[in-house]
Order: C-alpha cells, then sequence, then structure tokens
C-alpha cells in the first residue's frame, strides 16, 4: 500500500527534483525564519515540517512546501503582537505563538474537509494583485533597516528616550493586580504596600531591557519603519550596508558576470556549467556568507542554530495564554485563508503546465496537517511555493517523493551543519530577501494600469494599502467588498441596458422576430417588458425606473422572463411589489418563459397564483399572443 501511495518509478527525476528545490529552499527558509523574528532555525523547521507532511498527503504531487513571502508577512505580525502582549518575553510568547500557528493548521484542515476550496477562484484578480503588491512591499520595507545596519535596541539616544515609557510598562504590569478604589479591602491594601516593594526594587537595568525591547517593536510596523527611517539614516552601518548590496548583486549579476569569462577554458566551462544550474541565491549565500567569515569582519549574524532533532513542542498545549491569542483569532482566520490561496494558486500553475486536475479539498487538507505539524516542531507556517514547485518540476520531479527528499535535505543540514549555518551574516539574508520582495511584485498587472477599467485599478492600491498599513485580512476583506460592488454596478448596467419596456404600435424596430406582425389594435394595448440576465439586488432600482414608464393607456404588460436565468430575494420583492401596483391600477401582468429558478422562487412566495393566475402564466410568446388576440377581440 506505502508503495502505491509513495511511488519509485520516476526515483531519478524525483531525487534531482528534490534536492535541487531544496537548495533553493534553504537559503529562502532561514531569511523568512530570521524576518518572522522566531530566528532561522523556526524557518528550517518550517520547511522541513511542511515540506514533509504536506508532500504525504497532498493532491499536487509535484508541489514544494515550506514558508513563503506572503506567509511570513502576516506570521511576522502575529509573532510582534503576541511578544508584546508578554512585555517583550520571547520564551514566554512561544506557546501562544505555536498555538496561533497551529490553530491556522486546523482551520484549513477544515476548510479542507468542508471543501472550501473551490470558491477562491472567485477571487477578483485586482484583489490577488494589490495582495502581493502590498506583501512586497512589506518584505522589502522589512529589510531596510537591516540594509541600513540599524538595530534599534543599539541606538542610545531612542532607548534612552523609551525609559519613561518603559518604566510605566513595568509599573503598570506590577499593579495591574490592584482593583479600583470603591472596591478595595484590607486586603487590597497590604498587597499595594507588596506591590510599592517590588516597585522600588526595580533596578535601572530591567528598565533599559524593557526600553531596548520598546524601541524593537516601534521598528517592526510599515508606520514605525517610516517614522523612524531618519534614525537609521543617521546611525548608517557602511560595512553591513555592503554587504548587503553585494548579496543583491551576486543574485542578479553572478550568472551575467560568467558569461564574460572566455570560452573554451576548462576551468571557466566547469565554473559555468556549475553555476547554471544552481540557484543564485544559494551562490550569493555560500559566497558572500564565506567571504564575512573568512576575513573575520565584524557584522551581525542570525539567531544560533541548534543542531540535532528538531523537538516537539508540547507546551503549546499546556502554556499559551487563551487572553492572549483572543485577539489574534482573525489572525489565525487570516494565515489559513492565505495560505490556502496562495497553495491552491501554485496548483492551478501546475496543473495549466500538466494537463492534470487538483483535488482542492485534500490540497487544503494536506497544507493544514503541514501547518499543524510545523507548529509543534517549533517552526513558521507556509504554504506551497510556486518558484520552489516549478524549479523541482524543471529538474525531473513528478511525484510526492520529490517533496519528501527535498525535505529530507534540510534535515540533513540541520542534523550537521547548523554550528557552520548559525555563522552567516544577517546582510546576506537580507539581500535575499530584497530580491524575493522585488520578484513578488505583480508587474503584468502594474503594467496594464493605464489600460486596466479604473475601479481595477482603485481596488488595487485600496488593496495594496490595507496589506501595508492595517492587516491583510481586512485588506482582502475590503477588496472583496469593493470588487462585487463594481461588479454590480457593472452588471446593472448591462441588464438595464438590455431591458427594454416598449409599446408594440409605438416601436419602430421590435426587438425580438416573434412579436413582429401583430394588429395593431392589440398592439396599443400592450406594454412588453424584455429581462435579460439575471434580477438581483444590483439592478432592483433600474428595474422600478423602467416599471414607472408604463402608460396608463396600456391594458395588458407582458414580462419576458426568457433570458432571466436567476433571481434573488431583492430583485424578487421588487417584482412583487411592481406587479401587485399594476394590479391595483387594473393592469393584467402576464409572464412568459419563466425559467426554473425564478419559477421555483416566484411560486413559493405565492406570485403565481396570487397575482398572476396560471392562465396568465405562459410557456411560450405565441401562446401569449393566442390568449391576447382571443380576448382582445371578443372585448
Amino acid at each position: 500500500m506505502f508503495r502505491d501511495y509513495i511511488s519509485f518509478k520516476n526515483f531519478r527525476g524525483d531525487f534531482f527534483g528534490g534536492i535541487t528545490s531544496g537548495i533553493v529552499a534553504l537559503p529562502l527558509a532561514m531569511a523568512f525564519g530570521e524576518q518572522s523574528g522566531l530566528g532561522a532555525a523556526a524557518g528550517l523547521f518550517g520547511a522541513i515540517a511542511i515540506g514533509f507532511f504536506a508532500s504525504l498527503f497532498c493532491s499536487t504531487q509535484q508541489q514544494i512546501s515550506g514558508p513563503t513571502a506572503p506567509m511570513t508577512a502576516v506570521s511576522m505580525v502575529v509573532i510582534s503582537q503576541v511578544v508584546q502582549s508578554f512585555d517583550g518575553n520571547l520564551n514566554e510568547a512561544i506557546p501562544s505563538i505555536l498555538m496561533v500557528f497551529f490553530l491556522a493548521g486546523i482551520v484549513q484542515i477544515i476548510l479542507g474537509l468542508i471543501g472550501v476550496g473551490k470558491y477562491i477562484k472567485y477571487i477578483p484578480y485586482p484583489v490577488i494583485s494589490g495582495f502581493m503588491n502590498g506583501i512586497a512591499i512589506i518584505i522589502i520595507m522589512g529589510q531596510i533597516f537591516p540594509l541600513l545596519g540599524y538595530v534599534a535596541s543599539k541606538d542610545v539616544e531612542l532607548v534612552e528616550k523609551n525609559k519613561s515609557l518603559a518604566e510605566t510598562k513595568i509599573m503598570t504590569k506590577i499593579f495591574q493586580e490592584i482593583k479600583s478604589e470603591s472596591q478595595l479591602s484590607l486586603e487590597d491594601l497590604a498587597l499595594i504596600e507588596k506591590k510599592i516593594v517590588i516597585a522600588r526594587q526595580v533596578s535601572q537595568d530591567e528598565i533599559l531591557e524593557e526600553s531596548k525591547a520598546i524601541s524593537d517593536a516601534q521598528v517592526k510596523s510599515a508606520a514605525g519603519i517610516i517614522k523612524n527611517l531618519n534614525r537609521g539614516l543617521k546611525n548608517i552601518n557602511w560595512l553591513e550596508f555592503t554587504f548587503v548590496i553585494f548579496t543583491v548583486l551576486v543574485i542578479y549579476g553572478f550568472k551575467e558576470l560568467l558569461k564574460l569569462l572566455p570560452g573554451r577554458i576548462r576551468f571557466f566551462d566547469g565554473l559555468k556549467k556549475i553555476a547554471s544550474s544552481t540557484p543564485t541565491t544559494l551562490i550569493a549565500l555560500v559566497l558572500v556568507s564565506a567571504i564575512a567569515i573568512y576575513f573575520q569582519f565584524d557584522l551581525y549574524t542570525i539567531s544560533e542554530i541548534p543542531q540535532g532533532f528538531p523537538g516537539l513542542h508540547f507546551e503549546l498545549f499546556s502554556g499559551f495564554s487563551f487572553d492572549t491569542i483572543r485577539p489574534l483569532l482573525m489572525a489565525v482566520v487570516s494565515l489559513a485563508l492565505l495560505g490556502s490561496i496562495d497553495s491552491l494558486l501554485t496548483s492551478v500553475i501546475v496543473d495549466t503546465k500538466e494537463k492534470t486536475q487538483h483535488n482542492s479539498s485534500q490540497e487544503l487538507f494536506s497544507q493544514g496537517v503541514g501547518n499543524s505539524m510545523a507548529a509543534l516542531f517549533g517552526g513558521i507556517p507556509g504554504s506551497s511555493a510556486t518558484v520552489r514547485t516549478l524549479v523541482n518540476m524543471n529538474a525531473g520531479g513528478k511525484t510526492r517523493l520529490s517533496g519528501i527528499i527535498a525535505s529530507m535535505l534540510l534535515l540533513s543540514i540541520l542534523l550537521f551543519f547548523a554550528p557552520i549555518a548559525s555563522k552567516i551574516p544577517s546582510s546576506v539574508l537580507a539581500g535575499v530577501l530584497i530580491t524575493v520582495g522585488i520578484g513578488i511584485f505583480d508587474y503584468r498587472g502594474l503594467k496594464a494600469i493605464r489600460k486596466t477599467p479604473v475601479g481595477d485599478v482603485l481596488v488595487m492600491i485600496i488593496v495594496t494599502l490595507l496589506t501595508v498599513f492595517v492587516d491583510l485580512v481586512i485588506a482582502v476583506g475590503v477588496g472583496l467588498v469593493i470588487s462585487a460592488l463594481i461588479f454590480m454596478k457593472k452588471m446593472g448596467d448591462v441588464n438595464a441596458q438590455k431591458a427594454e419596456i416598449t409599446r408594440l404600435d409605438k416601436s419602430e424596430e421590435l426587438p425580438w422576430d416573434d412579436e413582429k406582425g401583430i394588429d395593431g389594435k392589440i398592439a396599443e394595448k400592450i406594454f412588453v417588458k424584455h429581462l435579460g440576465g439575471p434580477l438581483f439586488f444590483g439592478n432592483t432600482t433600474d428595474l422600478q425606473i423602467l416599471y414607472q414608464q408604463i402608460s396608463d393607456n396600456s391594458e395588458y404588460i407582458i414580462l419576458r422572463m426568457d433570458r432571466v436565468t436567476y433571481i434573488d430575494q431583492s430583485g424578487l420583492y421588487t417584482l412583487e411589489d411592481i406587479i401587485s401596483d399594476l394590479d391595483k391600477r387594473g393592469k393584467k401582468v402576464m409572464m412568459v418563459c419563466l425559467q426554473k429558478q425564478p419559477e421555483y422562487l416566484i411560486r413559493r412566495i405565492e406570485i403565481i397564483p396570487n397575482l398572476i393566475s396560471e392562465e396568465m402564466n405562459f410557456k411560450k410568446f405565441d401562446e401569449c399572443l393566442v390568449w391576447l388576440k382571443r380576448h382582445i377581440s371578443a372585448t
């Protein structure tokens, strides 16, 4: 059974695909982990756990999963908020942070089980474009201070400025258990005395550490980065700056530089061959880090990566604070939805290239399992990564075995090379992330702005700004609402143009052929109302305006429903009000060619037969004409 599930028929292709994509994932996983605030190790733990378990249960077998830029951007916000609620103590905040990530995976599993994945395709392109542009800006802005070599907690002036705020925060924490004055008892007074003693024992070192934590927190958000940019420019570290720029130049220019080397020289030809099959991010990681380590430059390094198999963090179940997590429940949903969207978009790309059809429910289930297991191992969440998946496919990977091999490669690096990886400069990972951010921008959408409808451009800009300065969930939600309103307005306009109210004896050119050649005496007593497209709340106003054009001389109102395939509650009640009013005015309303869904609802609220008798409901317009000729001639 296991052999049927894990196929070894394409072992050679899967092996090289897994190794190649694992190499690509290494610098990105470390960079995303470092940016998140949990350290490079968390990025590796996440890449290993998500890569293994998501591949084990996935529907898109070529996919390679791990930490991605959008998921890291949200994770960074979550981590920052939780750490702040624990007064800057990361160790105390870890269980609550991991619980948020664990719950996000559980939500993804639930989304997969209830089949939500099939609705992802209804997210409009301007929303996705704006969201991706916002993520790109967040990633790049997050590397501005690493680029400048500025560390807020080492800015003496800023730390000194925040000392009074640190004292207030410490005092607030000490006295937060004290009740209001009206509720004080003798026991409370004794407690106050104890708290005063504790407050007096607060040392300057404790205030200094709190002030440093506050300073670091102030430069995490987009607004904080902009506000403190001048401080970074004043305290620029030129050595850090040089290494970040050098890393970016290597990533973009190393292969181009090799093309300038003379050919037909064995060493140069071998170097070109190796470089052509090696990701430039890995080349930059190894080359620039080797230079920094060899020459012993005084650079900031990444957080220490523990060597050995990652342990399970069961304390996330016993040590988390529900009061801390409760305000972050929307962040849980945000991570789940974002990871789902990111993964399913990758699956769609694979389907397009491979002519396959993924199972969206299974895909979400696998990503949910991967993210939950990543949280248990202390890693950051992620999703299916498009670039790594395409690298896997191009290298020959075809089955889920390739993703498992990529995960095992990262695990082996963690087991045997963690001490070396811990010496990688932060500036190198900052350079990697800057190039990642540049690559995330939706250049296709940005190039087409001049040719894109104003409404779509507006949605894209609003989603981008909200993503950067407010919240990713709010950004997507607002984008969807605005897009829906624009769509409804367009559909209402289209239906208003299609909808015609025509008196047959006055029309020079009748819209439909079956309405031609009607006797003039009959035509002057008839108004025909053509309804086209769905009748929904977006066009009920237009329907009421058209209804008001019916003159008092007309005795018979024909509602042609041939092209109304759908009607919602707003449209249904508007139609009922119009028919009811026409009935009071002595008009006879007739319906022609009701479609299945509209007829079901119309009968449910008894427009037929209470307002329109069965006799006045016709399957074809010809039947309606026969009835009209007979009754009008008789009168």
